[in-house]
């Protein structure tokens, strides 16, 4: 597995609890790196010498702002690209957005800041408005992501039915239990492949709060505290693997198939089936599926 950017979780913190999160994140959520653990993961991603981008997201990393201002500083001078995915709550006017974002200016290469009608309860936010104007200020690079509602005509994510500019839900994590009675469901056997994830060449993994490496938010490759980055990425195995081996021959129904799991007639897409089958086998394989915080057991 060759990487070339790494997506950092610095905390599964959030002031938001937004229904869409395939991460749980809440402001009651549990799980934030400290400073000798990001330095440790950002020297892993410089001794596996392929790793060019770093992102930062959560969660809410500017809730911990002087951790993520000192992981860009390290980062930078390690020689990454960087960017950070926010909400945004901190640009609460342009010139408060100007004061966070200055020690920032000419380190990240992208700002990502989220905002659509589960975040602020409409699509575009104030917070957003003041953040692109401040980073516009800055020189610094802005983008939006913003997710689609849900309804009966997209849950299958045809592009041609969602708006402009927006992405569709991923129903997995909160999103599997809050959203998908308000979509169509489709049969299960339909769900034939992955379609969101490169399982074979990732290219980029995500590292979470608790030194977690996913492939996918949920499907651990081990922990780069225990072991290093550059063995873990060596030892995958992405046909043996006991739950991306099925996914990459035949989806989420073949993982359902592989272990006889009960199964519903329909799901609201790929990433529900594959969530509740992966959900069903947490027992089966505690350090593959073993992250109470992306099934949503370890808040409060």
């Amino acid at each position: 597995m060759k990487l070339s950017s790494l997506h950092i979780l610095l905390t599964y913190q959030c002031t938001l609890e937004c229904d869409h999160c395939f991460v749980w994140s809440s402001p009651w959520q549990s799980g934030t790196l400290t400073l000798p653990q990001t330095r440790d993961i950002l020297q892993q991603a410089k001794d596996l010498s392929t790793i060019e981008s770093i992102y930062f997201e959560g969660g809410e990393p500017f809730l911990y702002y002087a951790l993520l201002l000192r992981a860009v500083q390290m980062a930078s001078r390690l020689g990454f690209q960087m960017g950070i995915v926010s909400n945004g709550y901190w640009a609460t006017s342009v010139d408060d957005a100007v004061e966070w974002l200055t020690p920032l200016a000419g380190l990240i290469q992208d700002l990502s800041i989220s905002s659509d009608e589960y975040h602020w309860s409409k699509p575009l936010s104030q917070q957003a408005r003041n953040a692109c104007r401040a980073a516009e200020q800055l020189g610094i690079p802005i983008g939006m992501i913003s997710i689609a509602q849900p309804n009966l005509t997209n849950a299958a994510s045809p592009v041609g039915q969602l708006p402009t500019g927006e992405s569709a839900v991923m129903y997995r994590g909160r999103a599997a239990e809050k959203l998908v009675a308000q979509v169509t469901r489709r049969p299960w056997l339909q769900f034939t492949e992955c379609p969101y994830e490169d399982l074979r060449e990732p290219g980029r993994i995500h590292v979470d709060a608790l030194g977690n490496v996913h492939i996918c938010q949920g499907i651990s490759l081990g922990n780069l505290f225990r072991s290093p980055l550059s063995a873990i990425c060596a030892a995958y195995d992405p046909e043996s693997h006991p739950i991306t081996g099925p996914l990459l021959h035949g989806g989420p129904a073949e993982l359902v198939r592989r272990y006889e799991l009960p199964v519903a007639d329909s799901y609201a897409d790929a990433c529900h089936l594959c969530y509740e089958a992966r959900s069903a086998l947490r027992g089966r394989f505690p350090e593959i599926l073993m992250l109470d915080q992306m099934y949503g057991v370890a808040e409060g």
